[in-house]
């Protein structure tokens, strides 16, 4: 299943159609893995309808989705989960942001193109409240995960490619000082002061302009090793 870049269902090399009245509830459960309850689930998916009737378009949905050739959805008495053997894309995404955080990734972690990792979207175009609070924990996450693959690639020896992950993760977040700081040192490690002199004083006009505010201390002291 994915939910980066919208909502599709593949089951061995056939794309299902997932029927409009269950996509809601199939997203909301691959983003709650652990299993949901019924009676919540129908009132946060149908909450501009009465118990009975949110109750109802859950049994809906949820029969809609037990017809098709492939089963998702395990159902309880009182709590409904996908199938242990649905994959999930969001799910792999953030076991790669755990290694990168953790400071123990595999080696084909290190490997992924910061890019794309930056421009996933979770389901975009759905602004339900529970979308937007997983895409806004997402967001921030890949960020810090951005960081943590920069000063991972300082550390292999691949300084060229911890300055492309951070100029990514500063496009998608210039204001962030943590990113601008792991650019400035990835300059830095790759030995062009000039970039990292120019990435800090770009930072501080930005600040001044947007916010009228001055970098941290922390942050001026890093910029003060390339020179004044």
């Amino acid at each position: 299943m994915r939910l980066l870049g919208g909502l599709s269902v593949t089951c061995g090399d056939a794309r299902l159609t997932v029927p409009p009245g269950s996509r809601r509830l199939l997203a909301f459960l691959a983003l709650h893995p652990a299993g949901v309850d019924r009676r919540s689930a129908a009132g946060i998916l149908w909450p501009d309808v009465g118990d009975g009737r949110a109750a109802g378009n859950l049994r809906s949905a949820l029969w809609r989705l037990q017809r098709g050739s492939c089963p998702l959805v395990q159902a309880e008495q009182s709590v409904l989960r996908l199938t242990a053997d649905v994959e999930v894309d969001l799910r792999r995404l953030e076991e790669w942001a755990s290694r990168v955080l953790a400071g123990v990734p595999e080696p084909a972690d290190l490997a992924v193109d910061p890019g794309p990792i930056a421009d996933l979207e979770l389901l975009p175009g759905w602004y339900d409240d529970w979308v937007l609070a997983v895409r806004q924990r997402l967001q921030l996450r890949l960020l810090h995960a951005l960081e943590a693959l920069s000063r991972l690639l300082q550390q292999a020896g691949r300084p060229d490619a911890a300055v492309e992950a951070m100029h990514v993760a500063v496009l998608a977040e210039p204001l962030r000082e943590s990113g601008q700081r792991a650019l400035i040192e990835a300059h830095q490690a790759a030995g062009d002061w000039v970039a990292a002199r120019r990435q800090f004083d770009a930072f501080r006009s930005i600040l001044r302009r947007e916010i009228g505010v001055e970098p941290s201390a922390e942050l001026r002291a890093v910029a003060s090793a390339t020179g004044r």
